[in-house]
C-alpha cells in the first residue's frame, strides 16, 4: 500500500506538472497567434510591386548611362585632335627646315666648287706663265711629280 501510495502521489505531482505544462504552453499558443503577422497575398503582391518598379527605374537609368558610354567610346580617338595638329605642324615645319638647309648646303658647295674652280684657273695661267718664263723649272717640276705618283 505504501508503495501504491507513493505510486500515487508521483501521479498526481506528475500531473499537476502536466497541467501547468499544458497551460503555459495554451498562454504561448495565445501570444504566438497574436505576435503574428498574417501577410496576405495582396500586401505581398504590392510591396513586390513597388520593389519591381524601383528595380525597372534603377535598370533604365543603368541602360541609359551605358548607351552614352557606348556613343562616347564610338567617337573616342586615342589621339586628341589638338596633338594631331601639332605634331602635323611640327612635321611640316621640320621638313620645311631640312629642305632650306639641304638646299643652303648644297649652294654653297657649288659656290665653293665655282670658287675652287677659278683659283685653280688662275693658279694654272699663273704657273703657265711662270713656266714660260723659266722652262727648265718645268722640266724639274715635271719630274717632281712623276715621283710623287
Amino acid at each position: 500500500m505504501k508503495k501504491l501510495d507513493e505510486i500515487m502521489e508521483l501521479m498526481t505531482d506528475e500531473m499537476a506538472d502536466f497541467k501547468a505544462s499544458i497551460i503555459k504552453l495554451e498562454e504561448l499558443s495565445k501570444q504566438l497567434s497574436t505576435l503574428s503577422i498574417p501577410i496576405s497575398t495582396e500586401a505581398f503582391e504590392k510591396n513586390l510591386n513597388i520593389f519591381l518598379g524601383q528595380q525597372q527605374k534603377e535598370n533604365n537609368l543603368k541602360d541609359q548611362v551605358l548607351k552614352e558610354i557606348d556613343k562616347k567610346l564610338k567617337y573616342a580617338r586615342i589621339i586628341p585632335n589638338y596633338l594631331l595638329i601639332l605634331v602635323c605642324s611640327l612635321g611640316i615645319v621640320l621638313l620645311s627646315l631640312l629642305g632650306y638647309f639641304g638646299y643652303s648646303l648644297q649652294e654653297r658647295q657649288n659656290e665653293k666648287f665655282e670658287l675652287y674652280k677659278i683659283l685653280m684657273e688662275t693658279n694654272k695661267e699663273r704657273y703657265q706663265e711662270y713656266f714660260s718664263e723659266k722652262p727648265e723649272v718645268q722640266d724639274d717640276f715635271k719630274q717632281w711629280l712623276e715621283e710623287k705618283k
